[in-house]
Formats: structure tokens, sequence, C-alpha cells
């Protein structure tokens, strides 16, 4: 139990501390009683001027982001938040069900994507999915994770490749760790939803690719400390899967 720093009484824990984001007051207080009633701690703002005075007074363990707002769109609300290297979790509210803006929201920084209308249900699993894949990325497995020049700390939550300090959202660190630690062997887009995002995505594979092109750019394309290219790692098996993999004569 903890003690309500106000009045001094005992209240129950909560799983986590989050942040709605709405304009409309009945979503946003039908989101906000239903996520309390299920455990959690909740804060709300109206646009995206709020949410971002709100993340940095509240600090908030998972944001929930509407993408339509007054001020702003979601999109612009979730960038600035990464820009301040602000690695909180984001799910993205939107009443359109198009992937456009589901590959949008995913590359400004989003975790996941929730459609309007929506189950409450649904939005419950997708925060808990993504607070356990986000908040306890070791897993049990201790220490570091080498493949070639490759290194994954996974106490420190840092990555680095050929010396060169390798800058990942928790969604990306969680996919690497997974390929490393199936080094040599091909992993099917099936399993990598399984294991990195704990949610059944109904058959949506393009997450997983567009978080593959992400790893490559920051993992197989850039520049070692001595200015030579780094040989690839990530390699696809069209039809089957991904795989990473020591280059040849390593």
């Amino acid at each position: 139990m903890d003690l309500d720093t106000r009045t001094g009484t005992p209240q129950a824990s909560t799983e986590a501390k989050l942040l709605v984001v709405d304009d409309e007051p009945n979503i946003r207080d039908l989101l906000a009683s239903s996520l309390r009633f299920a455990g959690f701690e909740v804060v709300t703002a109206t646009d995206g001027n709020q949410a971002l005075r709100t993340i940095e007074s509240d600090d908030p363990d998972l944001i929930v982001l509407d993408v339509m707002l007054p001020d702003m769109d979601g999109f612009t609300v979730a960038r600035r938040v990464r820009e301040r290297d602000n690695a909180t979790p984001i799910l993205f509210l939107t009443a359109r069900d198009d992937m456009d803006d589901k590959i949008q929201g995913l590359t400004v920084g989003g975790d996941d994507y929730v459609t309007k209308p929506f189950g409450l249900e649904e939005v419950v699993a997708r925060i808990r999915a993504i607070l356990r894949r986000t908040h306890a990325v070791d897993e049990g497995d201790d220490g570091t994770l080498r493949v070639a020049d490759l290194i994954l700390d996974e106490d420190a939550h840092e990555v680095h490749r050929a010396g060169v300090e390798v800058e990942l959202s928790p969604t990306e660190f969680k996919l690497l760790r997974y390929l490393m630690i199936n080094a040599g062997r091909v992993v099917s887009k099936t399993q990598i939803l399984d294991h990195v995002w704990e949610y059944d995505w109904s058959g949506d594979a393009a997450i997983v690719e567009s978080y593959i092109s992400y790893l490559r750019r920051k993992v197989d394309q850039i520049e070692a400390l001595d200015g030579t290219t780094v040989v690839p790692l990530i390699q696809t098996r069209r039809g089957v899967g991904y795989m990473l993999r020591e280059p040849k004569g390593e």
C-alpha cells in the first residue's frame, strides 16, 4: 500500500501512471475512468501543449495520445517528446484506420496504434503489453550480448556498434535483443510479433518490416570510429523471416 501524500491515508498501489491526451471530453473522461478502474493512475490533457507540460511535470510511464488535437497533431507531440530524449512509450488513438498513419505514428516514435471506435479492454491490453516490453526488457537475462562488433548491454540499456553508441527506442532495443539472442537462426515475423510486441496484431506484419528498416539504418548503416562502413548484420530470408548473423570469415 502507498500513502496519499495529501491525507496520509493508505491507498492501493497502481500499475503505472498514464497520461491520456484527447480533446473530446466524453472520450477522455471515459478512458480516464476506465483506466483508473483497471488499476492505473491517470492524468489528462486536452491539447498538445498541455500534454507536453504535463509530461515534464508528471513524468508518466505511458502516454495515450489522440492524433487529432486542436493546437497540433499527435505526431507533432510525439516528435517533440522524442526530441527531448524522452523515451516514454506512446499509444496513439485515431479515427482513421489508415496504414500510412500507422507508419507515420511509428516513425515519429509511437509504440502502438488503436483505431476509434475501440474497446476499452483492447486499450488496456495494449497498454499492458507496451509496459511489459518497455519496462522489462531483460526478461531474466543479465549481462552483455555480443555479435561481431555489435554490443548490447542490458543492464545499462545501451547499444554500441563498432565503438559507436547507437540510440534506440525501447521497442527497437527489444527487437534487436531478440535478434541477438537468436543470432544465426531465422526468426519469422510471427515469432517477432509474439516476443517483441506481445500482442496479436491480427496478421498485420508491416510493423515488423518497418522496425527492421529502422534497425538497419541505425545499426547496419553507420560509420565506425575509424571512418569505415560497418558490415551489415541483419539479413532477410524472403518468405521466411530475418536473421542476425556475423559476416563470413569472422
